[in-house]
């Protein structure tokens, strides 16, 4: 059930009916009549109840509306006392007035088809009431009070939920069988509410309404009730009609039974007078001057109607000339209104379109960044697995071991041709650079340790520190070189710095780290785009990739520093076999590291073409180098060669076997004439025109992965911090491997800003 309904608004054809007959009632030479039927009120208007009082009318006609109560807020129901017909019949009353008994002259009371649950007891004040129509309610009881109503003459309670009638009903003397059939009345009724505005018709109608009624009171002198379902009286008192009931009752009550002819009562009229003998006589009589007022009145209305007709036709002109206005205007702004709508969607689809076409274009760019660094990942990935399962690496680190050996082995004739003022001169740079390094190596540890007491003492000792270096920066060049030809152990440091600048494997190594430090950081910016972008495809993938790339830094990292442990270790065996009268020991060792040939530079001296060094490099086969050389072998030579044949000469990898076959076929389709391996001998090696730090390759063991194909570090730009968003990414977290954040910030976190997960080890980067 609704807290709040909704009120239903009349129609405009129900307004001005209402307002009509309003009208009509105030009228000079209006009848009794106030007839505001079907014109959808819920609520009886006050200004009925003035007319009511003032005009002092005898019938007010109320069916066919919505009523659900008969007084209104601020009336009183003293305004009816001059009613004597009142008809409430098909309204949505639930219950009468508790003062009803107030209305005095009421013969009439028609409920009939509303939702009345119960009587009030002061309907028995009614004395007057000739006529009760409570069919078709909700009552369960008849009040006792009834039974005061001395002039009831009909009394329809059918359709109800009544069971028992009061015993006091017995007091009611007028109460008499008779038979009419109500079709007339039903007629009367709908032909007064359908009149179509129109008053004579409705004037008429209403006028032979009361007239009906009136007939009613006189002959229809009955009981009407729903005797199947009664209780009390019993059914077969109940079918029996209207006497045999008032026959039972009197008995009940202990009274005799008088026929209600005996009883005579004035018709619709209380003056207190003799009453007539003949009233059908007087009644026609009536009704006969009522008609021939009817007729003079007729013609006066008749006029006044064609005059309101034709004001109404003006005013309908007037109203639908103004309408049609207002809808051409209408009709122009919802035009604009259209025209700027299409142009807004119009608008917005281009952009949407644009937008979209700009964001397939991203999509298309992060998709070939995506495929570039999945395949250089593959390849690396693919290569580390290959050469971890060889088992030459050992053989190959003995070997390096005994060339170490042979090295530090010093001729008469090195020591006498040892360059001091050169050696010395670079002796000089080298330890100032390593120095230098090693001072800002440990200003940045010092630095990570400012939270910790001992911020004050390191940052004196970095003081001193950096006024060594100037101090030594400064000081004469001559002086310099004595110094370090005198310093046995500056000799020592230069030596270790220009082995590990020089060490391939070291390099090789070094190199490594760089380029998975780019894919990695490469792999961070696809994550943190694809985030952006709000796309979830291959984020399991690119996870799986960092994570292989992070187990590969960890792996090279360890091989790095077991590498920089060997080369001591190697060192402290020199140091342990150099003769102890031995002078400028470690500045021989410098100066033959200096004159060491590079391998692309021995490579060529042995006559092994250099397309086909690169392409054992790239296949991570350098140990095959020596078998080449030793061979001879060209092009020319490959391209007649099959597998078994390079089988013979220990070359037993089926995936290199095939990749040289497949070069030298290329190689002799692009170069018909190619040169034999006299003429290259004859032309002697070519002078390298790159820097020695170029031509640094890696060692010739099995162990050495393939070095990916892809760009270097410096082509990536690096992406900004995610938690400052002003520097850029300079820190690897490890284990989870993203490249997101400056060094400054990585310093306070204890979790990857990007995963959450927990950080062990911080490497930094230095790209540029």
């Amino acid at each position: 059930m609704f807290l709040f309904s909704k009120k239903k608004k009349p129609s405009e054809d129900s307004i001005k009916r209402l307002e009509y007959q309003l009208c009509l009632a105030k009228e000079a030479g209006a009848d009794d009549i106030l007839d505001i039927s079907a014109c959808e009120l819920t609520e009886v208007p006050s200004s009925a109840f003035s007319l009511c009082k003032v005009l002092q009318k005898k019938v007010l006609i109320l069916h066919g509306n919505d009523l659900r109560s008969l007084v209104p807020k601020g009336c009183c129901i003293g305004a009816l006392a001059t009613l004597k017909v009142l008809d409430l019949h098909e309204n949505k009353l639930t219950s009468l007035p508790d003062d009803i008994g107030k209305l005095l002259s009421l013969q009439v009371l028609n409920v009939e088809k509303n939702r009345i649950k119960q009587l009030p007891d002061s309907i028995g004040d009614l004395r007057y009431l000739q006529t009760l129509n409570v069919k078709e309610n909700r009552l369960t009881v008849i009040p006792v009070s009834v039974g005061h109503m001395s002039s009831l003459r009909t009394l329809d309670i059918s359709e109800n939920s009544i069971r028992e009638l009061p015993k006091e009903l017995a007091s009611v003397r007028t109460l008499e069988v008779s038979i009419l059939n109500l079709f007339n009345i039903k007629m009367l009724e709908h032909m007064c509410s359908s009149s179509d505005g129109n008053v004579t018709t409705a004037k008429t109608f209403s006028c032979l309404y009361v007239c009906v009624c009136v007939c009613v009171c006189v002959e229809w002198q009955s009981l009407i009730l729903d005797a199947q379902v009664m209780s009390y009286p019993p059914v077969s008192v109940c079918t029996a009609g209207t006497e045999e009931v008032q026959r039972y009752l009197c008995s009940e009550m202990g009274l005799e039974y008088c026929p209600p002819s005996q009883y005579l009562l004035p018709v619709l009229e209380h003056d207190g007078g003799k009453q007539e003998v003949d009233c059908v006589d007087g009644e026609e009589k009536a009704w006969q001057s009522k008609f021939m007022d009817y007729e003079k009145r007729k013609e006066q209305k008749q006029l006044e109607k064609l005059i309101f007709e034709k004001d109404l036709e003006e005013k309908q002109r007037e109203h639908t000339q103004l309408f049609l206005l207002n809808n051409s205007r209408k009709e122009d702004v919802l035009l604009s209104v259209k025209l700027e709508q299409q142009r807004l969607e119009l608008g917005v689809s281009q952009q949407q379109k644009a937008q979209e076409t700009e964001r397939q274009k991203i999509l298309d760019k992060v998709r070939q960044a995506e495929s570039n660094v999945m395949s250089r990942i593959s390849d690396l990935l693919f290569d580390n697995k290959r050469q971890a399962k060889s088992a030459e690496f050992l053989q190959a680190l003995e070997e390096d071991r005994i060339r170490m050996e042979h090295l530090t082995a010093i001729t008469q004739d090195e020591a006498n041709s040892l360059r001091k003022k050169e050696v010395a001169s670079a002796m000089q740079r080298m330890l100032s650079e390593s120095y230098s390094l090693r001072l800002l190596q440990e200003a940045r540890e010092a630095k990570t340790q400012i939270l910790v007491s001992e911020t004050c003492r390191s940052l004196d000792y970095m003081d001193k520190k950096f006024d060594q270096v100037l101090s030594l920066q400064q000081l004469d060049k001559s002086k310099a070189i004595s110094q370090i030809l005198q310093e046995e152990e500056m000799q020592k440091a230069a030596f270790e710095a220009l082995q590990l600048q020089k060490d391939s494997v070291h390099a090789y190594i070094r190199n490594q780290i760089k380029l998975i430090e780019a894919e990695l950081m490469q792999l961070t910016k696809l994550e943190v785009k694809r985030r952006n972008l709000d796309t979830e495809n291959l984020q399991e993938v690119l996870a799986d990739q960092r994570t292989a790339l992070t187990d590969l830094l960890q792996q090279l990292l360890k091989q790095k520093d077991q590498r920089e442990e060997e080369l001591r270790m190697v060192l402290v065996e020199m140091d342990q076999k150099s003769e102890s009268n031995q002078q400028n020991y470690w500045m021989i060792q410098y100066q033959r590291l200096l004159d060491a040939k590079p391998l692309s530079l021995r490579m060529q001296e042995a006559a092994v073409d250099g397309d086909l060094g690169n392409l054992l490099c790239k296949l991570s086969a350098q140990h095959y180098l020596p078998v080449i050389a030793h061979h001879r072998i060209t092009a020319e030579a490959l391209r007649h060669m099959t597998t078994k044949d390079l089988r013979k000469l220990g070359i037993n990898e089926v995936g290199v076997q095939k990749a040289l076959l497949h070069w030298a076929r290329e190689r002799t389709l692009s170069d018909p004439f190619p040169k034999t391996a006299k003429e290259m001998q004859e032309a002697g090696p070519s002078t390298p025109t790159a820097p020695l730090q170029q031509q640094l390759t890696p060692p010739l063991t099995p162990n050495t992965p393939l070095t990916p194909t892809a760009p270097s570090p410096d082509r990536f730009s690096s992406s900004e911090c995610v938690v400052c968003m002003e520097h850029e990414s300079q820190v690897i977290f490890l284990p989870c491997g993203h490249v997101c954040c400056c060094q400054t910030c990585s310093s306070a976190l204890q979790s990857c800003p990007l995963c959450r997960g927990s950080i062990s080890q911080r490497v930094r980067l230095y790209h540029g």
